[in-house]
């Protein structure tokens, strides 16, 4: 059977095919390189918004688009990060703990989803989410373009992006067990 891709599945396509792009972009030394960065990670960011939108308005909601997103998005951000890490602007400590959560709510999403399971995401995570664009930005841009307070108001956005993504990740975790042992418990009985 030959199926075509459709558009919002080839938007997210194009998402991670600018990873790369973003990561030369932030780890060769030329002028302007955070401003260069910054837009390539805002476009990618509004691809993000855009292919979701246009998958439900479009009515073209896809199993692929569905897998491809998050991963898309995990893999965006956690390029970022360790390029942040590179160049001196993030701890590492904290990248690891943030893509080790995101490795394990997707891990679960996928044991839940082989139950034909599904845990819809908690306020939480879509805090999280929303706070980590605007960190990864400041960080970008750094005190090469925000002074001396680039560094303090990246830092703080990240520890609350950690915090968020932390939390996020237990309430998830919390979830799964509760619906996991729900579900095997009504299997079990008579």
């Amino acid at each position: 059977m030959k199926t075509r891709m459709n558009l919002p599945n080839a938007i997210t396509v194009f998402r991670i095919f600018l990873i790369p792009a973003l990561v030369a972009i932030l780890l060769i030394r030329f002028e302007n390189r955070e401003v260069y960065g910054v837009a390539v990670y805002l476009l990618a960011a509004l691809t993000d918004w855009l292919d979701g939108f246009l998958a439900r308005r479009w009515r073209q909601v896809t199993v692929t688009g569905k897998l491809l997103d998050p991963v898309a998005d995990k893999m965006l951000t956690s390029a970022v990060l360790i390029t942040l890490v590179q160049l001196g602007g993030v701890s590492a400590w904290m990248v690891v703990v943030l893509i080790a959560r995101e490795f394990a709510v997707t891990g679960l999403r996928m044991i839940a989803a082989s139950q034909r399971l599904v845990i819809p995401a908690h306020f939480l995570g879509k805090a999280k989410t929303f706070a980590e664009a605007p960190t990864l930005v400041v960080l970008i841009l750094g005190e090469t373009w925000l002074g001396p307070v680039g560094p303090i108001a990246g830092k703080a956005g990240l520890w609350i992006v950690l915090l968020l993504s932390l939390s996020s990740g237990a309430d998830y975790l919390q979830k799964f067990w509760k619906r996991i042992d729900f579900e095997a418990s009504a299997e079990e009985s008579p």
